[in-house]
């Protein structure tokens, strides 16, 4: 049982964790701590008219509602696909004025501006998982951001591109000089500054007969939750740097033929990293290569566009009655490492339609049946099957050898917050226990104070869980008996499971007093 430990050390904690996992996986059941184990049934939750499923006053974040029959997604990639006219343009693309897109601002007639494309989003209101109040937050404006924040991973243009109005038009005017200011010094810059030269990353390369060495220069330690991802594939180099909430990027055509493998090394502690290729032909190349997009760029990570490849299906194992473990192999020319608490978005084209889901891989050793002849860049994913799921009954449904389309490293977790923290609390529902596995053993590996560490999972169905135990859903007086905060604490509480869950949990934990910068809801 893994409840409430005192400080062991990590190789036995270590040791204790794989032990119950290769234990309790192959029936897939429930984590406690002490005699809390806690059940969410079947039926809708939180209970139709339930308080819990109104937000509570003050508390931030997007709250799911409740669909009405009929109008889940599958539903909406049906509707969307009937031919009916969500435009009511009868086919013709416009070019929208601001002042056109602002009369669109009701219920009944709403239209919205994600990244200078305009979309009459009114037939979508009762499909929205969101409900049409979030919706409403971007009628008749331009709504980039407010999506950005919630739902940056969705291929939005695939999910309303029958919904779509045409572009905004664009003005073009004449940039008004400022007036000089009184004490002659120049006027206070509007704009965020670009970052200093001097801190921006570079790079830099040198070569042999036989290879071509890229060299980038961070200019600063590479934080745990960084890391770097390099993608090779028809002489085409791709290589990206995530450093906190920043991406460097190297986007190049090399400028001879190269072998498909490289190899990548990451020196934390010093900011460098070395991408190693190997030529096709011995001989001097006069240059690296020919630039291209985005080439020796310094970006938030979240105004880069999400990058995906095709990873090979490699198996398939069964965990219980509906989850599994799914092992993909990255292709030949790509270097991939998942930081601990960052997940990938899966992709697929389901009835002509992109939808995208967030998976937390899991470690190997979590993978009760893992072949000795599995790289070790692989990644493991263990998910639930949901069979009136949209996507989960399509990854199912794949056989060995077939594609999945995977994306890098996202999110935004940070061990940062822990280094100085006592008290670790982890609330897992379902599969999102996988960002809680890595997550204990490198909470315990990277602080010296961590004095106790509690995980309690959650289940829907009673024939997952191994022990008998306190069941219900999860409310307040369960999470006060599990969350203990002594005198002279600092605390921290990680979430993750389905939507609801987590948004639920969320809620009542800032009811209890838990601010922003002591908890982290997961992803996937």
């Amino acid at each position: 049982m893994l409840g409430s430990r005192k400080r062991p050390n990590v190789s036995s904690f270590t040791t204790l964790l794989n032990s119950l996992i290769s234990g309790f996986l192959p029936n897939w059941g429930c984590l406690r701590s002490g005699n809390n184990m806690l059940n969410i049934p079947t039926q809708a939750f939180p209970a139709p008219g339930s308080q819990q499923r109104v937000a509570p006053s003050g508390q931030s974040g997007r709250n799911k509602v409740a669909l009405k029959p009929g109008h889940s997604l599958m539903d909406w990639i049906r509707f969307s696909k009937s031919g009916k006219d969500l435009t009511g343009l009868r086919g013709r693309l416009i070019e929208v004025t601001k002042e056109e897109l602002q009369k669109h601002n009701t219920r009944d007639d709403c239209w919205t501006c994600i990244r200078g494309m305009v979309y009459n989003v009114t037939p979508y209101m009762d499909y929205h998982p969101g409900g049409e109040e979030e919706l409403m937050k971007a009628a008749g404006m331009d709504g980039t951001d407010l999506f950005d924040q919630v739902h940056r991973w969705v291929n939005y243009e695939s999910m309303l591109k029958e919904c779509l109005v045409g572009r905004m038009a664009t003005i073009t005017t004449k940039a008004a000089m400022p007036p000089p200011s009184a004490t002659g010094l120049a006027p206070p810059q509007l704009l965020a500054p670009p970052p200093d030269k001097d801190s921006r990353p570079r790079y830099d390369w040198f070569q042999t007969d036989v290879a071509v060495h890229l060299v980038v220069y961070a200019k600063r330690k590479i934080p745990s939750s960084g890391c770097t991802i390099v993608d090779l594939k028809g002489g085409v180099l791709r290589l990206e740097v995530l450093l906190g909430k920043m991406s460097y990027m190297i986007h190049l055509s090399l400028a001879d033929e190269v072998e498909g493998n490289l190899e990548a090394n990451t020196g934390f502690s010093v900011g460098k990293i070395q991408v190693s290729i190997r030529k096709q032909a011995k001989g001097k190349w006069t240059s690296l290569g020919q630039p291209l997009e985005s080439h020796n760029t310094f970006l938030r990570k979240k105004d880069r566009a999400v990058y995906y490849r095709d990873c090979v299906l490699v198996s398939k194992t069964e965990v219980n009655h509906n989850s599994h473990v799914f092992r993909l192999q990255l292709p030949r020319g790509t270097v991939m490492h998942v930081p601990v608490g960052k997940h990938v978005y899966l992709k697929a084209l389901i009835k002509d339609t992109e939808v995208v889901r967030p998976y937390t891989p899991v470690d190997q050793s979590l993978a009760a049946a893992s072949h000795n002849s599995s790289q070790e860049s692989d990644l493991y994913l263990m998910i639930k099957v949901y069979p009136d799921g949209v996507f989960t009954p399509h990854l199912s449904s794949l056989h060995i050898g077939d594609c999945v389309s995977v994306s890098g490293p996202e999110g935004t977790f940070s061990l940062r917050p822990l280094r100085d923290v006592t008290h670790l609390y982890l609330l897992a529902a379902g599969t999102g226990f996988t960002p809680m596995a890595r997550l204990i053993q490198q909470a315990l590996q990277d602080t010296d104070t961590m004095r106790e560490t509690k995980l309690l999972c959650f289940n829907r169905r009673e024939e997952d869980i191994l022990w008998s135990g306190r069941t219900g859903r999860v409310e307040e007086s369960m999470l006060e008996e599990f969350l203990t905060r002594p005198e002279g604490s600092k605390c921290y509480v990680c979430v993750c499971g389905p939507t609801a869950f987590t948004e639920i949990t969320i809620g009542l934990l800032k009811q209890q007093g838990f601010s922003e910068e002591q908890l982290h809801a997961f992803q996937g």
